[in-house]
């Protein structure tokens, strides 16, 4: 695991979601749908460890919008949704979490319709599937599972779209062809805004990620690539939450904050931690007061931001990554 991996893995993300768009534009992962559901399910339980839980709540509540029973849970929960015909489980295998998530699908298994989301096919996890859906994020070398991420959430969102929640961008393998040209677009340009982004977020206190509830996994992500990669103290808060908790710290720390712009109180947060003395980078909007704003083609767009922005984190996780193995630690003002 190295930081050189991670930037690989980075560059590697707009041919594999071009790909991604392409097999799904040719082929419905979903079609056996019609034969395992008799009717709409009651329960709709996704399942997912690290970056596959988040990828899961933020699909769930994406669901619930649509008025879908579907709930986000811990693996490792005691009980959860009732087996049974009227419960479909959606399992997310990304790179970790096959104990916890074979020993909950044990409780489902010939109850309930069960599909399962990885690119191990041949894995413990995946013989619990009716329907086997194939990520096809490639291997990651870095051991930090950013394109299964991206790549999950987008079947994820097809799955809803599937089961009566359309997306909020149109069609998602259109999305995902945008979401690679944004992403391609953050990394070429990234020489001229990770070097500011990186000098204005480095803090021995770490780094906030901030983020609207719908794109609260955005932030989850972020803070873990931070945490597996550099090793810095990451932490996500719900960008409304934000001056009902987070205030409280930045009173007393030094409080950097890298926020996904989009919510109705970013204007709110901005103001109480510039009144701290804290100190923000906006991303997929300009928010007065940032200290440097980054924007990509299509940030307006919800299903684009909801599959892009998380690289904004991730390379600035590489690029702190880097500098730990050149011995230097992001540093406070």
């Amino acid at each position: 695991m190295t930081a050189e991996l991670l930037a690989a893995d980075l560059a590697g993300k707009p041919d594999a979601l071009s790909a991604l768009a392409d097999r799904l534009s040719r082929r419905d992962p979903y079609r056996a749908l019609p034969v395992l559901l008799d009717d709409e399910p009651a329960g709709i339980l996704l399942l997912g460890v690290g970056a596959a839980r988040h990828a899961c709540a933020a699909a769930a509540a994406r669901m619930r919008t649509a008025g879908l029973g579907a709930v986000a849970e811990y693996p490792s929960a005691q009980r959860s949704l009732p087996p049974g015909p009227d419960t479909l489980v959606v399992a997310v295998a990304a790179g970790g979490g096959n104990r916890e998530l074979c020993t909950m699908l044990d409780a489902y298994v010939e109850r309930s319709a069960i599909i399962v989301l990885t690119d191990a096919l041949d894995g413990p996890v995946a013989r619990y599937a009716d329907i086997l859906v194939p990520l096809l994020a490639g291997e990651e070398r870095s051991g930090l599972s950013c394109r299964a991420f991206q790549h999950a959430l987008a079947l994820l969102l097809l799955l809803g779209y599937r089961l009566g929640a359309p997306p909020l961008g149109g069609d998602v393998a259109l999305s995902l062809r945008r979401c690679a040209n944004a992403t391609a677009g953050l990394l070429e340009q990234a020489p001229q805004w990770v070097p500011g982004a990186a000098a204005a977020l480095g803090s021995t206190h770490g780094l906030h990620l901030v983020a609207p509830a719908e794109r609260l996994c955005s932030a989850h992500q972020g803070a873990m690539a931070l945490r597996q990669g550099p090793v810095v103290a990451a932490h996500a808060v719900e960008s409304g939450e934000w001056s009902h908790t987070d205030r409280y710290l930045a009173a007393v720390c030094d409080y950097r904050a890298l926020v996904f712009a989009g919510s109705h109180y970013d204007e709110r947060t901005l103001d109480h931690l510039l009144e701290l003395r804290g100190a923000a980078v906006a991303v997929g909007g300009d928010l007065k007061g940032a200290q440097l704003c980054v924007r990509y083609p299509g940030d307006t767009d919800p299903d684009v931001s909801l599959l892009t922005e998380p690289v904004v984190a991730e390379l600035l996780a590489a690029h702190w990554w880097a500098e730990r193995e050149r011995g230097r630690r992001p540093a406070a003002r």
